[in-house]
């Protein structure tokens, strides 16, 4: 002992100084104590047993346990009491457990000594939570509660951030289930700045799961059977958990039939049987099979199907060319929009069939090696091309509904798969059509007559204008070359003007005929005599001239048209004459 601390021991000692001094005096501020004589003391005592700094961590051991407390032992005069609600991250605390703990005050009001295991754990957590960092140490903590994105977990008395994706490899559904629990983590992230500290639990069990993974991957093999546990269902397939590896069963193969969704074959958790298919070069892509594992449904199909048959099935798919049908589990037929209806005035599939309609049908090809199979509606209806000719002869008028128009002219419906065409030149005997859609529209009635039939080639030409008399008829009578009518002149261009009579009929005049006897030429709109100087009933074209009526020479050059016109039709009538004679003669001969 140094002479000065033996000074200070004989200026103030403790014994005597506790035995005369008075507590009641003191704490009531009777007596005043020096300072100096206090600090005195408290150097005296220091390096006695039992002796201990206040906000000094020690090491304390639990010596009882009560409902509430933990009575802690260390060394001092005085044992100290702890509440249970600082141990609530270690629920399997037991009699001599060592702890730390923080001399909170070496003394109360009431002479007990006052500790503090949380603010110990705090004062030591940094430390701690950095070297576990470091070290890579498993850690225990206390899941207090849940927070947005994860879990608050108590970590060495700091509050943890866990990620809701670090608390296992699986998703998890339900994070209530760890709230109040104890589990082990590992310190994955520290920002100092914020004093902020993220575990993981996940990083535990991966690197479990990494030894057994390299362990399975080793092993696998294409074709290799293996049992696994659905981990995640997406709208495009499955992933299954194998034991520590992922592979991903596409929807196409989960089953032999067509499904919308793999929820309709699996659900989350389910264990099942699934084949390796393939895997890349590193296997951490692995391709998995469900339905590869049952009998493809065409090696089931009745040996007796044949073409010919009719089934029933379900409309499963549907496009614009057709659409498919099931006719039994896996097993598919296509039915083309053409086996749809007899109508050749083809539609979308869409017009005749809905996807999970229930459809009987014909079988038209099957190929069992090719899986593949085509049907037909149409032909569970009698064709109606079967007895066209008594139907619609030729000369007979009917009523039809107008489909379609092209360029050339209009489709029309007589019955379904009965359709002819009406070319542009047999809708009218008086307008001239440049396009059917001037002349009707899509869904018009319209009333025809069969003109030709060729039931070989499935084609018939309509006339819609046969339906009605020919007005070129009376025209021909009254239109004879070099009469006159007054017209007005309705369009005019390079080449002449057309020109319209009172009772609609137009007419047309070339350009040299336009011109006034003053030597001017007519206009749009002017309204004059005009001298026939053509007629055609079978062209229905009628060509006038205004100059004519005053030109004498254009008169002798109509005059001769005239009468070259009525000779031709006096010979023609000639003609038939003679040979009416000459076939009386004959008979008469016989």
């Amino acid at each position: 002992m140094s002479e000065e601390t033996k000074k200070t021991a004989e200026a103030v000692n403790p014994e005597q100084f506790l035995a005369n001094f008075n507590w009641h005096r003191y704490e009531e501020g009777i007596d005043e104590v020096d300072e100096s004589k206090l600090k005195e003391f408290e150097k005296a005592l220091e390096g006695t047993v039992g002796f201990v700094n206040e906000r000094d961590v020690i090491e304390g051991e639990v010596v009882r346990i009560t409902d509430r407390d933990a009575i802690i032992d260390i060394n001092s005069k005085s044992e100290g009491v702890i509440s249970l609600n600082e141990f609530r991250y270690n629920p399997n605390l037991a009699v001599g457990d060592k702890v730390e703990v923080l001399v909170d005050k070496r003394e109360d009001s009431s002479g007990q000594l006052v500790l503090s295991h949380k603010k110990a754990r705090v004062i030591k957590a940094w430390d701690r939570v950095n070297n576990a960092h470091e070290t890579g140490e498993i850690v225990n903590g206390f899941v207090k509660c849940r927070t947005r994105g994860g879990m608050i977990v108590d970590v060495f008395g700091i509050e943890a951030f866990l990620p809701g994706s670090q608390i296992d490899v699986k998703p998890i559904r339900d994070y209530d289930q760890y709230v109040e629990k104890t589990m082990e983590f590992k310190v994955v992230k520290i920002n100092h700045e914020f004093k902020n500290v993220v575990v993981s639990h996940k990083a535990l069990i991966e690197a479990d799961l990494e030894d057994q993974k390299r362990e399975i991957i080793g092993q696998l093999e294409k074709g290799q059977v293996l049992e696994g546990v659905v981990k995640n269902v997406t709208s495009y397939g499955v992933f299954v958990d194998l034991g520590g590896v992922d592979g991903l069963i596409h929807i196409t193969d989960l089953s032999w039939s067509r499904i919308n969704h793999p929820s309709e074959v699996v659900e989350l958790d389910q264990k099942l049987n699934v084949v390796i298919l393939d895997f890349d070069d590193n296997k951490s892509r692995i391709q998995l099979g469900l339905k590869q594992l049952s009998a493809h449904p065409w090696e089931a199909l009745d040996g007796g199907l044949k073409v010919g048959d009719k089934v029933k099935g379900k409309v499963v798919v549907l496009a614009d060319y057709g659409a498919f049908v099931e006719v039994e589990d896996g097993v598919e037929g296509l039915i083309h929009v053409s086996e749809m209806s007899w109508s050749t005035h083809l539609r979308s599939a869409q017009d005749f069939v809905q996807v999970g309609d229930e459809v009987e049908a014909q079988i038209l090809t099957l190929d069992r090696d090719e899986r593949k199979m085509s049907l037909g509606m149409k032909q569970l209806h009698p064709d109606p091309w079967t007895d066209i000719t008594s139907k619609y002869p030729v000369g007979s008028t009917h009523e039809g509904t107008v489909r379609n128009y092209t360029n050339f002219g209009v489709f029309v419906e007589l019955e379904e798969g009965i359709d002819g065409l009406v070319y542009i030149s047999d809708l009218s005997w008086t307008k001239k059509v440049k396009h059917p859609s001037e002349f009707v529209t899509v869904g018009d009635k319209l009333a025809v007559q069969v003109l030709e039939l060729d039931v070989e080639n499935r084609k018939l030409n309509l006339g819609h204008k046969q339906t009605q008399s020919n007005p070129w008829d009376a025209h021909e009578a009254k239109y004879a070359i070099g009469s006159k009518f007054e017209g007005t002149i309705t369009a005019k261009n390079d080449k002449g003007a057309t020109v319209t009579f009172e009772d609609g009929i137009e007419a047309f005049a070339p350009i040299r005929f336009l011109e006034k006897e003053d030597g001017t030429k007519l206009a749009k709109g002017d309204t004059v005599e005009f001298m026939v100087t053509e007629f055609s009933k079978e062209y229905r074209k009628i060509v006038v001239s205004h100059t004519s009526i005053f030109r004498e020479e254009e008169q002798r050059n109509v005059k001769a048209a005239a009468k070259k016109a009525q000779e031709t039709e006096k010979t023609t009538l000639g003609d038939i004459g003679g040979l009416a004679e000459l076939k009386k003669k004959m008979e008469e001969g016989k």
